[in-house]
């Protein structure tokens, strides 16, 4: 048995309850972790409340897209690491909330890494990496990113402009001087996107990063909508944008160079702060009160 939080229901933060749970053999390709530290991630919080129900969580799912511990047990196909072995890991089927974790994708964890941001990477790092590829990113490219202050838009931001490309990103204007201090010129997101946007030069692609953002200010910026792409916006059909979701083929590869841009100090991250497990629901609370900070679950 596991010690877990599992979602009882949707609603409120107090949805979230600790309870024993059974985590079964790793399969042939994957290696089950006894967990150090998990993420909390936004989409946890819509998942919670009922806001996004693309995922199927019935009674008793454990949330949690990424994690970060020892390798406890490894399926039978698996050669790339052994029990005992550091790793951090994305879980798009979930279930980070628990002290055992299945995982199908991992990264090992370089020594240099402290496990707290070991955990606050995989989901985040995988993503901007995945929508960076996607878009086809370049250093000939002007980028804009919305929510470049956020978990994903902090980490593309600082590999986009590695890779040479120019980047502006769209943000509350508190959090001017630290996108520029990633590499990133700011714009004040709000009606007058558009404007603000043309007055810096012209936008070749633009990652949509941030919760409720305006696709057809998007399309527009761009030129059209074949280099817009959104996380989280499940209008982009209406407009013609893709919406991105985990590349089992490429995730791997994404994990990875997410994990040595941070071991070799090119990438850096959103600041992070670890409670207890059995704290799940505290920290739902603050995240939806306002607190900007990224909450990690420590087993």
């Amino acid at each position: 048995m596991s010690r877990a939080v599992v979602l009882t229901g949707f609603g409120r933060p107090e949805v979230l309850r600790p309870a024993e749970v059974t985590i079964a053999e790793p399969g042939p390709t994957q290696i089950r972790i006894a967990a150090r530290l998990s993420g909390v991630g936004p989409t946890d919080l819509a998942i919670r409340s009922g806001a996004l129900k693309a995922f199927p969580t019935p009674p008793g799912t454990v949330l949690g897209f990424e994690t970060a511990g020892i390798v406890e047990s490894v399926g039978s196909h698996v050669d790339d690491v052994t029990v005992g072995d550091e790793v951090a890991a994305m879980l798009p089927g979930l279930g980070g909330y628990a002290d055992l974790v299945l995982a199908d994708f991992w990264v090992r964890k370089p020594d240099q890494v402290s496990w707290e941001d070991a955990a606050a990477l995989p989901a985040s790092g995988e993503a901007a990496v995945r929508v960076l590829n996607q878009l086809a990113v370049t250093g000939s490219d002007t980028l804009l990113i919305l929510g470049g202050a956020g978990s994903v838009g902090t980490i593309a931001t600082q590999i986009a402009a590695a890779r040479g490309a120019r980047v502006i990103t769209a943000v509350r204007r508190q959090d001017f001087a630290a996108v520029q201090k990633l590499g990133a010129s700011p714009v004040e997101y709000g009606p007058d996107l558009t404007a603000a946007v043309g007055r810096i030069g012209a936008v070749d692609a633009v990652f949509n990063a941030a919760t409720g953002s305006d696709l057809a200010a998007a399309v527009q910026i761009a030129g059209g909508p074949a280099r817009v792409i959104t996380l989280s916006n499940h209008t982009a059909a209406e407009h013609g944008v893709r919406l991105s979701g985990p590349d089992p083929a490429g995730a791997n590869a994404a994990l990875q160079e997410a994990m040595t841009r941070l071991a070799d100090g090119s990438l850096t991250l959103r600041s992070h702060t670890a409670v207890p497990l059995a704290d799940a629901a505290a920290a739902h609370a603050r995240l939806e009160a306002g607190e900007r900070t990224k909450y990690l679950l420590s087993m």
